[in-house]
This record gives C-alpha cells, structure tokens and sequence, in this order.
C-alpha cells in the first residue's frame, strides 16, 4: 500500500488540475445542475481549499488501513447537490489505502465526465467511475467481496429498505442523507448576524442543500421586526439565468422538487399561512419566497424543502421552540442565535461529537449544532477534519461487529468509518 506522503501529492496533483480546469468545471456544473456561477465558483475554491487540510489530518490518518484490507474497495453513491464538494468526499476515502469506485448521479453527466478526465491520469484505477444505474451499482458492492463498504449520499427514502441485504451481507453502509435544519433566533440575539446567515445559508445553491435553513422559528417578540428585514433583504436576490455572475437565484435542478414545493405552499396557504415575498413559480424557476405563521403539521415543516422558500413559525418560549425542533425524523443541523436561553437550547439539541452506537434510529437530536456561527464557519473543514453527519433519518452507519449488527449515528468522518 502507497504511502501517506505518496497519497498526499497525488492530492495536491489532484488540487493543481482542479485549478486549471477551475472554469471549465463551474461552466460544466451550471449547465448540468443550473447551479449559479458564482456559487459554483465558489464551491471549487472551498474544494481547493480542503483538498490542502489534509495536511491538517495526517495526525488522524496517517497510519490508518482500508476496513476491508489491501487492495480493497469502497463504493461511492453521489447526489447531484454539488459539484465540487465530492472532491472532497473521494478523496477522503482515497486517503486512508482504499480503492474507491464513484457512481455519480445521471444530473451531472457532463461534469462527471469532466472529472473522470482530471482523476485518471493522477489516480488510474485506484479511483474509478461507474456508469451503471444506481440500482446495479449498489447490488454490485453488495456481492463483490472486494468491497468493504458502501458510502451513499441520497434519500433516507430510498435506501432505509436496503437494511436488510446489508445485514445479510455483513458489509458496512454509511449514509448521508437530508435535513430539514431549524434555524432559531431568540430575542437577545444579534440580529445582523443571523440575518446574514439565514439569507445567505438559505438561499445559496437557490436552497438545494441539505444543511439549509429549513424550519425558520423566531421569537414573537422580534417575529414581525425580523421577518421585515428578511423580506427586505431577500427582494433584493438577483434572480436569472444560472451562467450570469450577478445571478443568486437560479431554476431548481430537480422537477420533482419543483412540484413538492408548489404542493407545500399551497397547503400551508389552505391552512392559514402568508405567503409574503414571491411564491412565483416559472418552469423551473422558484422566485425566492417567505412564509409567515408556518405550523408545525404543515408539508413545509415536515418535509425537505429543496429550494429558495423559507417556512417561518413564531414562538414564545425556549421549551416550547426545543420541543418543535426535536419532533422530526431528520437531525442533520441546528442552528441557534441568542445568549444564554440559546446556549441552554443549543446544549438540548447536540448529540455526541462524533458517531456512536444507538439501540434504533435517534431522533430529537442533531448532528451538527452552530451557536451564533454562520453556516460556513460551522462547516469548516468538512469531511476532511470536521465530522459531518446526523440523527433519524438525516445519515446512519450499519455495521456488522464480531457476528452483531449494529446502529450508529452522530457526525462521522468517511476516512475513519472505512479505514481500521
């Protein structure tokens, strides 16, 4: 097996081609995903960026071996939120001696070919890409004993049924699924700064993150002043097409999501919520939009919303706001605003710092849990260094240990769950 240092310059190759193909990727993504340029751009550049952290892991690393042994493989299933970042998540398990076969989603063909082109001359087949349906792909790794393990970004609805095969197989799958992340803001807090954050977490990629802002609770108080600045602050979103950098919000990629989206705000309006910026829908194009007075039963509140609509509820007290957040199947991210009632309720949310083993799926807890922090500072560093992951449904490890199936959920680090 090569070693640290070996893997490590073939990374910094890998971050050296990534720069000279640094257009050629942003143009690839906004035409396969309609993703904005300047979000794309910036995505390659925070890629670059946690490509050279490695060196900042080699403490944690170095020395660790692929779970399955030498030579062997871990499959990686990748959703088309992004571009970039799953530079990030391949390398993360290169990083430890695997081999690595990717399947990328069909939503990024042209970008996926792009990447193939960059990884082949630096890796060769150490790092190979599949064209298989999603399905074969994933059956494959269940019966080749070359694989390992099983990485898997997507929805906790498809892949929960699988359990079973991997159970009967005794190999391990790691999970990284969707959020529908509280962002709660207590009157005490910094209103600039959680303005910022919400505007800026909510509404990059036009909302098609899984760590965005998704159930907006503020406090009664401050509700009508906030949600003012909100509106204010998102009627100046510059909506257009994907490839002009001025646009900040462009068409959805998914029409599925599409649709979900004109069902929740049709709902919420039947059952007494406001709509009070946008709620214009064009093709594809979902102009940034605010709700007021969400409830909680509300298809908003309940399932992911996969683009730029924000579902905002009021509330009275910090029991009342914990309680709301916890009482979801989906605990990826929190994220809290305030002083000392914020911090109580931030303590009341966090899981453990890293993934640990539960009798059943965990939910009421979240996995990363951001206390006057802006989405960005929070995930810095992300799957290199900083464990992601969550509770309930938002990601899971199955495992077979000494003959014993087993649960574990919390925020991981792909590298340490497919390395020994």
């Amino acid at each position: 097996m090569t070693s640290y240092d070996e893997r490590y310059r073939k990374i910094l190759d890998l971050r050296e081609s990534i720069r000279a193909h640094r257009e050629e990727y942003i143009r690839r993504a906004v035409k396969d995903i309609q993703f904005t340029y300047r979000d794309t751009a910036a995505e390659v550049d925070t890629s670059i960026d946690r490509l050279e952290m490695y060196t900042e892991a080699r403490t944690l690393l170095e020395g660790r071996r692929p779970l399955g042994g030498e030579g062997s493989t871990v499959a990686l299933m990748l959703s088309y939120n992004g571009s970039a970042w799953l530079n990030t998540a391949i390398t993360s398990l290169y990083m430890v001696g695997n081999r690595v076969s990717v399947k990328f989603s069909s939503k990024g063909s042209s970008l996926s070919r792009l990447t193939e082109s960059i990884y082949r001359p630096i890796f060769g087949d150490t790092i190979r890409f599949s064209r298989e349906s999603g399905k074969k792909f994933l059956d494959e790794a269940l019966r080749d004993p070359a694989v390992s393990s099983v990485v898997v970004f997507g929805s906790d609805v498809n892949f929960l049924e699988y359990e079973s095969a991997f159970r009967e197989a005794g190999k391990k799958m790691v999970f990284e699924g969707a959020g529908q992340d509280p962002f709660i803001v207590f009157p005490d807090a910094d209103l600039d700064l959680a303005l910022s954050d919400l505007a800026t977490a909510k509404f990059m990629y036009s909302g098609q993150t899984c760590t965005a802002p998704k159930r907006i609770f503020i406090h009664r108080s401050i509700y009508g002043e906030f949600l003012e600045r909100f509106v204010e602050r998102a009627a100046r979103l510059v909506v257009g097409p994907p490839e002009d950098p001025r646009t900040e919000i462009s068409p959805v990629a998914s029409r599925l999501a599409v649709a979900r989206i004109r069902e929740q705000l049709k709902e919420a309006v039947a059952r007494g919520a406001k709509v009070i910026l946008g709620g214009t829908i064009e093709g594809n194009l979902i102009h940034p939009t605010i709700v007021r007075d969400a409830k909680d039963e509300m298809l908003g509140m309940r399932e992911e919303v996969f683009g730029p609509v924000a579902f905002t509820s009021p509330f009275d007290t910090k029991e009342e706001v914990v309680a709301r957040a916890k009482a979801h199947k989906y605990g990826l991210r929190a994220a809290l605003f305030g002083g000392k009632e914020a911090e109580e309720a931030a303590g009341e949310l966090a899981g453990e710092p890293y993934c640990h083993p539960v009798p059943s799926y965990l939910f009421g807890k979240f996995g990363t849990v951001a206390l006057n922090m802006t989405r960005t500072a929070s995930w810095k560093g992300a799957f290199v260094v900083k464990p992601v992951g969550g509770y309930g449904y938002s990601g899971w490890i199955w495992e077979t240990v000494d003959g014993e199936f087993r649960i574990k959920q919390g925020p991981k680090l792909l590298s340490i769950e497919t390395s020994a």
